[in-house]
């Protein structure tokens, strides 16, 4: 459970990781498991970072999680929320990915951080009061250094998670969370992927591939 060289710098390695570590160590199961808690961070190195979006914490089903926020294995069916994220993504750009892998959004610098990487099965939640709310904030101020930034927040707990790091060159889009219990309340026709790929090629940047 290295943390990846890129990012290894961050206080909360020095300051938080060690303690968290220790009681992931003491827990006979957990997931997404030890080669999968910093996917996220492996997939997208802080100075290729573009977008971020944040989630909760890994799916408690196991099997499921892969370590990137929203993302599933690529045999799995599609858990609620992320249909919905597909949903909305086919109405605003008319494609989705084939799978729910969204491995492919991170290697083009889409930072898919869950505000706590770790979770007993079957009990989602449990790790939140951990500590690892600190890593996304460290992580999302590393990677402001290296420009301006999309902000895809979905919720209240994603939205709380970065309260007053978003500048005035970043675009934050801020809704309703997709889950089936609030995502008629706003997400639901706000057409984030568009918004983020116009506001992308404004800068002279590339887009990103949303059906990769």
């Amino acid at each position: 459970m290295k943390p990846p060289k890129a990012w290894d710098h961050l206080a909360f390695f020095r300051h938080d990781w060690p303690a968290i570590r220790n009681r992931l160590e003491g827990l006979d199961d957990w997931l997404p498991g030890p080669a999968l808690v910093f996917a996220a961070l492996d997939a997208t190195p802080p100075d290729r970072v573009r977008v971020i979006i944040l989630g909760q914490d890994p799916y408690p089903t196991p099997g499921h999680a892969n370590g990137l926020a929203f993302s599933v294995a690529p045999d799995i069916a599609l858990p609620r929320s992320l249909k919905n994220i597909f949903a909305e993504l086919r109405d605003d750009t008319g494609a989705a990915p084939a799978t729910g892998d969204l491995s492919g959004w991170a290697k083009q610098g889409v930072l898919l951080l869950n505000t706590s990487l770790s979770v007993p099965p079957g009990d989602a939640g449990r790790h939140a009061a951990w500590g690892w709310d600190r890593l996304a904030r460290d992580a999302v101020a590393e990677a402001q250094k290296h420009g301006p930034l999309a902000f895809l927040l979905w919720g209240a707990q994603a939205q709380k998670a970065v309260t007053g790091l978003p500048r005035p060159q970043d675009l934050v889009i801020a809704t309703a969370h997709p889950s089936p219990l609030s995502a008629k309340r706003g997400f639901f026709g706000s057409r984030p992927f568009s918004r983020i790929n116009d506001w992308l090629v404004a800068q002279g940047r590339q887009p990103v591939d949303w059906a990769a």
